[in-house]
């Protein structure tokens, strides 16, 4: 808990202490020596003696509600805070990750098997510099593929909010006819890294190709930050 908060507390239990022992000393004030010195009746000083008591009293439950109203204001503070702090972590940072399904284009640019994946910002603040990174195997992949020597990596830039990128990579055309056919397996790994306040952070997908719904079903899909 705060110490400002802890001796703000302490302070008010002292003050409400205090007006007890008024309270206790006016109690064993001699009436007979008030009212030779005042020249008021016993009648009068006793309750003049109420009344003060009285005040004494509400003046220290005022100070006890002002010590709860204080505490439950400190921990909605605290609590505020806690909000805060979460909100600039995960929303006014980058996002990014894909805007939809893996598709074969029509057309290649090279011999091989062209496919294309666009990817997006979803977060508040621009993506410094992105790097995807693409592995295929015949064999289940897992997220250490990523560390293979296997792995192509391309260099996508800055990525602005709500910016879209398409990412494009390449099977071998004999491979890719084997696993459209379903004579083979077909499995890829997309990797998409970037920089957030100088960790590494990204999204990640381990999918393998349906020869009968002609698709890449995805088998795992994660976000590391």
């Amino acid at each position: 808990m705060n110490k400002n908060l802890l001796v703000g507390i302490a302070a008010l239990l002292l003050v409400s202490f205090s007006f007890s022992l008024s309270i206790f000393a006016e109690e064993i004030i001699s009436s007979e020596s008030i009212e030779s010195s005042t020249g008021h009746t016993a009648d009068d000083v006793f309750n003049l003696e109420i009344l003060v008591g009285i005040a004494h009293w509400l003046t220290g439950i005022g100070t006890i509600v002002l010590a709860v109203a204080l505490i439950r204001t400190f921990k909605h503070m605290e609590v505020v805070s806690q909000m805060t702090s979460i909100e600039t972590e995960y929303r006014l940072r980058p996002w990014i990750g894909p805007t939809g399904s893996i598709t074969k284009m029509d057309e290649s640019i090279s011999d091989d098997c062209q496919f294309d994946i666009t990817i997006k910002n979803y977060g508040e603040i621009p993506a410094k510099g992105v790097t995807a990174k693409f592995v295929k195997s015949n064999e289940p992949l897992s997220r250490k593929s990523f560390q293979s020597s296997d792995v192509v990596s391309y260099e996508l830039g800055p990525v602005m909010p709500t910016m879209e990128k398409h990412y494009w990579f390449f099977i071998n055309s004999d491979e890719w006819k084997k696993a459209d056919s379903g004579a083979e397996s077909l499995f890829i790994g997309l990797y998409f890294e970037y920089d957030v306040s100088g960790k590494k952070s990204g999204y990640g997908m381990l999918s393998e190709y349906n020869a009968t719904s002609k698709n890449f079903v995805h088998k795992e899909m994660w976000i590391d930050q």
